[in-house]
């Protein structure tokens, strides 16, 4: 995770990579309409690389909120 983006760069770049997957899943049922399995597995494959992307981005954003959570509860105790 690269702790130097913002959340907003974090959505951005899961909807990046799940339009990225949304495009290998319709080319894997392309293959599979043409009779080539093996090539839609490989592009499921891919497909699946660019969620796992995406849910680290996802984690991205939910480690930051936490980050400023704990933040916020030690300035509290502090005041």
């Amino acid at each position: 995770m690269d702790t130097k983006k913002t959340a907003a760069e974090h959505h951005t770049s899961a909807a990046t990579h799940h339009e990225s997957a949304a495009k290998h899943h319709r080319e894997a049922a392309k293959a599979l309409d043409a009779g080539k399995p093996e090539q839609a597995a490989a592009h499921a494959q891919v497909a699946n690389g660019h969620l796992a992307h995406a849910t680290d981005c996802a984690t991205g954003v939910s480690k930051l909120q936490a980050s400023k959570q704990d933040e916020a509860a030690k300035g509290a105790k502090a005041a």
